[in-house]
């Protein structure tokens, strides 16, 4: 659904004002609409990564701890 003129005015006074109150605000909310090819991707397999980590250093922790007793 397309903006009326006067929605697309109203719209642009905002980005104006908040890129001249807050400018690094500005930028990082302008930075979210930047698609690079793969970005996404890589986050998805650092955050699996992270993950199979952590389950690695909990499963030797709770052996760790059983084997103790």
């Amino acid at each position: 659904m397309a903006l009326s003129m006067e929605e697309q005015r109203i719209l642009t006074q905002i980005e104006v004002r908040l890129s001249e109150d807050d400018p690094r605000l500005a930028h990082r909310l302008a930075r979210l609409g930047d698609h690079r090819p793969g970005r996404g991707r890589r986050i998805r397999v650092i955050a699996a990564a992270t993950a199979a980590v952590l389950a690695v250093i909990a499963a030797i922790a709770i052996g760790v701890a059983t084997a103790i007793t």
